[in-house]
């Protein structure tokens, strides 16, 4: 089984590159661009890794960042 990456990336580009990278390495990718779907997907999905951008809509990712340690 694949180690899995949850991207968070407002930016399109940037998850694009990051996604099809990850994936190519061998890694199941799942992506967020806000910081509500990114909690909800780091609940759900339980990622290995979690690249995580500061400035997102919704939360911050400074924010998502806390309450995920909290959890």
């Amino acid at each position: 089984m694949a180690e899995k990456v949850l991207v968070v990336e407002d930016e399109p580009t940037l998850v694009e590159t990051l996604s099809y990278n990850l994936a190519r390495q061998g890694y199941a990718v799942v992506t967020a661009t806000d910081g509500r779907t990114a909690l909800e997907l780091a609940r759900r999905e339980r990622p290995d890794l979690i690249l995580l951008d500061v400035m997102l809509p919704e939360l911050d990712g400074i924010e998502v960042c806390r309450i995920l340690r909290q959890e």
